[in-house]
């Protein structure tokens, strides 16, 4: 079963994980990993974790992921600023 994350505070932790991923694998990732405790906004280090599924609804916004992605980590925020509504987190329970 998945679930959408909705949170505001998980979903801002869930966009820079996002784009942390993609910039260290140098690709658009469709899955990525969550440490499951936060406080006060940090991940905080822990070995249980929670995967999440990437949906990203548009083929041009995925290859506006990828140009960005060489470009660093500032451009890459702006794409993914620019198109949040477009990528949505699946938690996979």
């Amino acid at each position: 079963m998945k679930t959408k994350e909705k949170d505001p505070e998980k979903l801002a932790l869930l966009y820079e994980r996002f784009r942390d991923v993609c910039l260290v694998e140098k690709e658009v990732w469709t899955e990525i990993y969550m440490p499951r405790d936060i406080k006060q906004g940090v991940a905080v280090r822990t070995n249980i974790q929670d995967l999440y599924e990437v949906l990203i609804e548009d083929p041009a916004v995925e290859s506006a992921l990828d140009a960005g992605i060489p470009r660093g980590k500032q451009a890459l925020d702006a794409v993914i600023h620019e198109h949040r509504d477009q990528i949505s987190f699946l938690k996979k329970t």
